[in-house]
C-alpha cells in the first residue's frame, strides 16, 4: 500500500488561503470546517468519488464554481484536498487515529487583537479628517444598517471545536446516507460529535445534557480524543457496508461444457452456443 503523505503547516495555510479565494458569491469551506467535513465524506456506508464530494467544498448552497474559473487554481486545492483525505483515510484504517485540525484559540485571539487595534487606528484618523456632527451621523448610519453580530459559544471545547464539527455535519447532510442508517450504536456516535453544535431542539437539548452527565470532558484534550475515536467508530461501524460488492445470482444453473445446450439445438454447449 503507497503512502499518503498528509499536507504540511504550510501547505495547509496555503489551502486555507486558495480556498478565501473561491470567487463570489460562493462561500467556500476553510480547512478546519473542511478536514471534518472529509471525515464526514470517509464515515459514510458508501464509497463517494471526488467527483461527488469536490464540489460542495465550494460553496455551502450547492452552486457551482463557474467555467471561467482558473484551472490552475482548481486543480491546486484538489490535489490538496486530495491528499489530506487519502492521509485521514490511511490514518483512521491503519492507526485507528487522525489529528484533525481544529481552531487555534491562541492565534484567534491574537488576530482579534490585531484587528481591533487596526480599526483603533482607522477610527482615531476619520475622527481627525471628519467633523463632529459628519462622524456622529456615519455611526448612527453603521448601527442602523450592520447586520446583528452572532454570539460565539465562549465554552472553549466548544468554540475549538464546533467549525471542525459543523463541517462533519455538512457532509451528513450532503449525503444522507449515514443520517439514515437504523442504528442504534451510530445514532449514539453522531450524538457524541453533535454535542458540539447548538442544540436546535429540546431533545437535542436534552441528548446534550445527558451526555455531558454520563460521558463528561475534562478539558479540550479529552475532548479531542473523544472525537477522533468517535469518528473512527464511526468508520468501522460503516466499513462492512461500505466494501459490499453484491454477486451476481444466477436464475439458472451454470452449464457445463458438455451439457446439452440450451437453444435446444440437440448439441453439446461446447459444440454450439459455447464454442464462441
Amino acid at each position: 500500500m503507497s503512502i499518503a503523505h498528509d499536507l504540511s503547516d504550510a501547505e495547509f495555510n496555503e489551502l486555507d488561503d486558495l480556498l478565501a479565494q473561491t470567487p463570489a458569491p460562493l462561500q467556500a469551506l476553510d480547512t478546519s470546517m473542511l478536514d471534518g467535513y472529509l471525515c464526514g465524506v470517509l464515515v459514510q456506508p458508501r464509497l463517494i468519488p471526488i467527483e461527488e464530494w469536490l464540489p460542495p467544498i465550494f460553496d455551502f448552497e450547492g452552486q457551482t464554481l463557474p467555467d471561467t474559473v482558473d484551472p490552475a487554481w482548481l486543480a491546486r486545492v484538489r490535489s490538496l484536498v486530495e491528499r489530506r483525505y487519502a492521509s485521514l483515510n490511511q490514518s483512521m484504517l491503519e492507526q485507528g487515529w487522525f489529528y484533525p485540525v481544529v481552531l487555534d484559540l491562541e492565534a484567534e485571539a491574537e488576530a482579534e487583537a490585531e484587528a481591533a487595534a487596526d480599526h483603533g487606528q482607522a477610527a482615531e484618523t476619520d475622527t481627525a479628517t471628519a467633523t463632529a456632527d459628519g462622524a456622529a451621523a456615519d455611526a448612527t448610519e453603521a448601527g442602523a444598517t450592520d447586520e446583528p453580530a452572532i454570539d460565539m459559544p465562549t465554552d472553549p471545547i466548544t468554540r475549538t471545536l464546533m467549525p471542525w464539527v459543523g463541517g462533519f455535519e455538512y457532509a451528513a447532510l450532503s449525503f444522507r446516507d449515514l443520517l439514515e442508517q437504523a442504528d442504534d450504536n451510530i445514532s449514539m456516535l453522531l450524538a457524541r460529535l453533535f454535542r458540539h453544535l447548538p442544540a436546535e431542539t429540546p431533545q437535542d437539548q436534552e441528548i446534550v445534557e445527558t451526555l455531558n452527565r454520563e460521558h463528561p470532558l475534562k478539558d479540550l484534550d479529552d475532548a479531542i480524543e473523544d472525537l477522533v475515536l468517535t469518528v473512527v467508530d464511526l468508520q468501522a461501524a460503516t466499513e462492512t457496508q461500505r466494501f459490499h460488492v453484491e454477486q451476481v445470482r444466477r436464475d439458472t444453473p451454470k452449464l457445463g461444457r458438455n451439457d446439452p445446450c440450451h437453444c435446444g439445438s440437440g448439441k453439446k454447449f461446447k459444440q454450439c452456443h459455447g464454442a464462441a
